[in-house]
């Protein structure tokens, strides 16, 4: 429960949410049925997914800096 609360989660738990709506956005059907919406809970995870798709090398290399702080740094 501690992680909940560090800034380490947050940033895993971010990058963990851009990645997978990222990734749903690649499949047509989950595409039209869950990303399609842009307001309330399925809105973030549209903007989520927009951010994973554009900003696609700055998320991987922010990602790989991650694991390895957290397989390393910790």
């Amino acid at each position: 429960l501690p992680a909940v609360y560090s800034l380490d989660g947050l940033l895993v738990f971010g990058l963990l949410l851009v990645c997978t709506c990222a990734y749903l956005r690649k499949v047509p059907r989950l595409r039209t049925w869950l990303l399609s919406e842009r307001r309330g809970v399925w809105g973030v995870c549209h903007k989520a997914a927009v951010i994973g798709t554009r900003l696609h090398v700055a998320v991987s290399v922010s990602c790989l800096l991650m694991a390895f702080y957290i397989l390393v740094g910790k």
